[in-house]
């Protein structure tokens, strides 16, 4: 399964983000598309979303660019799953891309309901 990780590029989602998702077990059973990992230009995104089986967006900071890649995401119809750290004002609007919102404390804890998650997709989708 090919995720893309939306995300905002105003944080420091290099160790927020991207080290815990490539240290946990998730890398090594799913391809994780991480936009501006080793990458001096950015990726096409669009291609990407349209061949991805699940976006995992991290919202907890705005960003116009995440916002056309989900109405990307969004039109091509794949499954999209907000995540946020806890006490995070989020956008209304969101809710009209998605219905899974999940509020994390910190790395570990946004790992273990990323893998979650996951699991009961995977679940749901093999019966």
């Amino acid at each position: 399964m090919t995720i893309y990780v939306a995300h905002a590029a105003a944080f420091d989602y290099e160790n927020e983000l991207y080290e815990p998702i490539r240290s946990s077990e998730l890398s090594n059973k799913y391809t994780f598309v991480l936009p501006y990992e080793q990458r001096e230009t950015p990726i096409n995104s669009k291609e990407v979303l349209e061949n991805a089986q699940l976006v995992i967006a991290e919202i907890s900071y705005p960003s116009t660019g995440m916002g056309i890649e989900l109405g990307w995401a969004n039109l091509y119809k794949k499954p999209i799953i907000c995540i946020h750290k806890r006490g995070t004002k989020l956008s209304r609007s969101l809710k009209i891309i998605s219905d899974k919102f999940v509020e994390y404390e910190d790395s570990s804890d946004m790992i273990s309901k990323i893998t979650h998650i996951i699991m009961e997709r995977e679940k749901s989708n093999a019966v």
